[in-house]
């Protein structure tokens, strides 16, 4: 049973309906295993460990038979709910079944089902720059290659300077009503964000970039698989260091 408290809390929201079309697997890429445990077991054990994270919502599938297997899943901190079609949607869903527990400006970590390597350092990170923020922000890494801009022909059209450039990470941290307020707004208008920080933006709500680590990859593609093996060997097989 999840109390409810008066003090400022966080709650993390793992969006982990998606198919992964372009890694090619029999199974839903979030369900795929590395050293015997799958990618969606890694990204929820750091907020089901962190102390002050007060619950994670899962939001999967709706006929997702994958989840109960889990043993993560019978975790006192995790709830489930349906997700949707796309992951603002189940973001969305997310939201609305938090609102029963949390607080309109409690902090919503929303983190990628995908990335198996989140540090807890990290989210310690994300705690102490957000704290007194008025909008809240996301992990992410400065852009360090020279980036071109394609046309139609994948022919390079320019050079993009890359000096105000950042790689857009995860967990994107929010308060509850905001940014379940900016989701509702887009959803209405059939607008697809591909983050929770868009949706932000897309209201006139601007987050602060906080600088994450380099191996807090997203699963994408099957080589992924391997890159991100070596970097959880690295922490010790676990992201939560």
């Amino acid at each position: 049973m999840i109390l409810m408290s008066s003090k400022l809390r966080y709650w993390a929201i793992i969006p982990a309906a998606g198919i992964g079309i372009r890694i090619r697997a029999d199974i839903p890429k979030q369900y795929l295993k590395i050293n015997n445990k799958s990618i969606l077991e890694y990204a929820l054990e750091c907020f089901c460990h962190h102390t002050c994270i007060e619950g994670v919502v899962v939001a999967v599938a709706e006929h997702d038979s994958y989840w109960p297997e889990l043993e993560i899943s019978k975790n006192e901190k995790v709830m489930v709910t349906v997700g949707g079609k796309e992951r603002c949607n189940s973001v969305l869903n997310g939201l609305e079944y938090l609102a029963k527990y949390a607080a309109a400006d409690d902090w919503i970590m929303v983190h990628d089902a995908v990335r198996p390597c989140v540090r807890k350092s990290d989210i310690d990170l994300l705690i102490r720059e957000l704290e007194g923020h008025a909008v809240g922000g996301i992990l992410a890494l400065p852009v360090r290659d020279t980036m071109k801009r394609a046309d139609e022909n994948n022919e390079i059209s320019e050079t993009v300077e890359r000096g105000d450039l950042w790689h857009a990470l995860t967990p994107q941290v929010f308060r509850l009503n905001e940014l379940r307020e900016a989701l509702e707004q887009l959803v209405r208008q059939n607008v697809i964000v591909t983050d929770e920080a868009q949706a932000m933006e897309r209201i006139g709500l601007r987050g602060k970039l906080v600088q994450g680590s380099s191996d807090n990859i997203k699963i994408t593609h099957q080589s992924d698989l391997l890159q991100a093996k070596l970097y959880l060997l690295s922490q010790g097989n676990s992201g939560c260091e």
